[in-house]
């Protein structure tokens, strides 16, 4: 076989996702493998390399047809040098990853940030295809983002473009810490972690809720209660799409994309994130920043990250 390959490593605290792709950005081949983090930086490279050999190995394509490695990595990185900085749940501080990798592998490998390469998944063959400026949210454990234009990543001049999840959006007074350090970040109201908060806390108050039966709540249990009537946790998918949508509307006048894609845990939820969503960017985006904008839910599901980080090697 004559065809070119991608090969594309979503790196996670638990497991690597390694997935191949052809030039069109169609997912020809996923496998999944641990990261074993508690073994140390050394074993997560040598896991990566592994993985990306083991999904050539096991599929009808030759070493020879990979053009390139992608991986998508959480974390703070020099994304020209391929260097990391520091990963939060990753025990890769000041490694460089792209060096290294190389080295094992004897292939040109590129890295970004995992919210990035996400985007650039749904851009080049997700809900973003076709799309000239597009901004996408992953709603998961925390609020990531990515910017693509023209089929590039917008990536800014310290790498903090596309943290979408850091706009200090919540006024002082309903403000809490973030992750990050500041006050009222998105992700402290929009995502999974900042949904179950704000349950938890509902119940301790003694909101009547249906969730006070539930033993641990998860994001999914605040959805399905608001679906069956909850009124409080109706209240608390409101709160999330408020701020989720009043970010839209701020970007809308800043960038002005052609679309705005939800992806990440949270926006399995369907409609009744959604459409709150849109009802709110229609009230706070000026009617010339609403034209021809579209807000939809990602099309690519968990395998965003692999196929973007194949798509780096594109870009």
């Amino acid at each position: 076989m004559s065809e070119q390959i991608y090969i594309g490593v979503d790196l996670g605290g638990t497991s690597i996702k390694t997935g191949l792709c052809d030039q069109e950005g169609q997912l020809l081949k996923v496998i999944e493998t641990p990261t074993q983090t508690d073994l140390g930086t050394e074993a997560v490279l040598n896991n990566i390399a592994a993985s990306t050999r083991l999904i050539v190995e096991d599929s009808a394509y030759s070493w020879d047809q990979v053009m390139g490695i992608g991986a998508g990595i959480p974390g703070f990185m020099d994304f020209d040098e391929g260097f990391m900085h520091f990963s939060p749940n990753l025990p890769l501080t000041n490694v460089p990853i792209k060096n290294i990798l190389e080295e094992k592998l004897g292939k040109t490998v590129i890295i970004n940030n995992d919210a990035n390469v996400a985007a650039l998944g749904e851009a080049w063959s997700g809900a973003g295809k076709g799309v000239n400026i597009l901004v996408c949210y992953t709603l998961g454990t925390g609020v990531g983002g990515g910017i693509i234009i023209n089929g590039n990543i917008l990536q800014g001049s310290s790498g903090m473009g596309g943290e979408l999840g850091h706009m200090a959006i919540v006024p002082d007074l309903e403000a809490i810490q973030c992750g990050c350090g500041q006050m009222g970040c998105l992700e402290t109201v929009a995502s999974a972690t900042g949904i179950i908060r704000m349950a938890n806390d509902a119940v301790e108050r003694g909101d009547r809720t249906m969730l006070v039966d539930v033993l641990h709540i998860t994001a999914k249990d605040v959805f399905d209660a608001a679906k069956a009537g909850d009124e409080t946790a109706d209240r608390i998918i409101k709160r999330a799409a408020f701020y989720l949508g009043k970010s839209m509307a701020t970007i809308s006048v800043t960038i002005n994309p052609n679309r705005f894609v939800i992806g990440g845990g949270v926006s399995n939820a369907g409609d009744i994130i959604l459409k709150p969503v849109q009802e709110v960017f229609k009230k706070f985006a000026p009617l010339k920043a609403q034209e021809n904008v579209e807000i939809v839910i990602a099309k690519l599901g968990n395998n965003a990250g692999v196929i973007g980080a194949a798509g780096l090697c594109l870009r």
